[in-house]
Formats: C-alpha cells, structure tokens, sequence
C-alpha cells in the first residue's frame, strides 16, 4: 500500500514540478517577451548605442550638477571575471533606533548644506531615507523641485528649464488614481547632460 501511495506522490511531485517549475517559467517568459520585450529586459536606457542604466534601478548620484535620488543601499564587486557587480538590498536598521535617527540627521544636514537656496523649509523624506528595496530609481516630484535652485545654479541652466525636465521625466498616478507621481532621476540627470 504505501509503495503504491508513494509511487502515486512522486508523479504528482514530478509533474508539478514540470509544469509549475518549467511550463509556467517558460509561458511567463515567453508573453512577456513577447507582449513586454523593453521591460522584460531590464527597462535599459542606451544613449548612443551604450546602456547608461535601467529605468527600474536606481544609481547614486551626488554631484551638485546632477539631481540626487533616494539612498541606495548597493555594494559594488569585482566577480572571479573582472566585471563589476551590484548587489542592492534594503537597509535592517529600526526607524526608532538611535542609530538610524544618526543617520538621518546627518543626511538631512548633507542634503540642506547642498541645496542652500531651496524653497521649501523641509526635506523631503526620500531624499533621505532608503526605499523598500534599497534600489528605488523614483524620487517625489516635491524631492525633485527641492533641488531645482542647486541644479539650475550648477548646469548654467535657468530654472525653468530645469522644472521643464523634471515634467517631462515625471510619471503620474496609474490609471490616474493609484500611486504617487514620481520622477525619474537617471531620466533627468541625462536630459540634465544633454544625452537624452
């Protein structure tokens, strides 16, 4: 009895693991690449011809000509090959540990000391805090107006066409009703250099 109930159990676990682990892997990845193909891919931005970075990912920038997205949490390694690769991940500090206060008060004095001539009283919270993932490549389009009058002052560029960038990399509500907007910084830093 229990060799037939365990010959039965292993065809199941057999044929769920073929069509759960290889079927459904498989038609996932064909409709996407079919129905998604630039997202499927990775969302990769190239700028002549060179992939500059992806959409879904965020980059640390932190020089005054370029707009500053939320902290990312990424360590760069070289692999056995010579490449480099980034491993993201999210920060595991308590909002309400001594520590993690430390850290944000000295980023909202890093961010403030860089941004003198904002118009806003505030820092905004993405600015310094780290997303879920640790790799968010979004800021608020509050975050990204904080930084207009820095932007502006540093690219040689007037402050209206620097707002006039961030509206053309800023993504509304979906559907209109779901989410924030956002504002996508590596958008803007190209548009910023000209690239895009």
């Amino acid at each position: 009895m229990f060799k037939g109930i365990a010959s039965r159990a292993l065809g199941v676990f057999a044929l769920f693991t073929i069509v759960c682990g290889l079927g459904y892997t498989l038609v996932v990845t064909g409709v996407a690449q079919l129905a998604f193909p630039y997202q499927a891919n990775g969302s990769l931005i190239t700028v002549d011809g060179k992939v500059v970075g992806s959409e879904l990912i965020g980059q640390n920038f932190d020089d005054e000509a370029h707009m500053w997205g939320r902290i990312q949490n990424v360590s760069i390694v070289e692999g056995e090959d010579g490449e480099l690769m980034a491993y993201g991940a999210p920060s595991n500090l308590s909002p309400a540990s001594e520590e993690y206060r430390q850290l944000i008060d000295a980023r909202v004095k890093k961010i403030r000391a860089a941004n003198p001539d904002a118009d806003m009283d505030a820092v905004p919270v993405d600015l310094v805090t780290c997303s879920g993932s640790g790799l968010d490549p979004e800021i608020s389009p509050d975050a990204a107006e904080y930084q207009v009058p820095r932007l502006a002052k540093a690219t040689g560029k007037s402050e209206d066409e620097v707002h006039d960038i961030i509206a053309a990399c800023t993504k509304g509500r979906f559907l209109g009703v779901f989410g924030e907007p956002t504002v996508n910084v590596l958008k803007v830093n190209l548009m910023l250099d000209g690239a895009l």
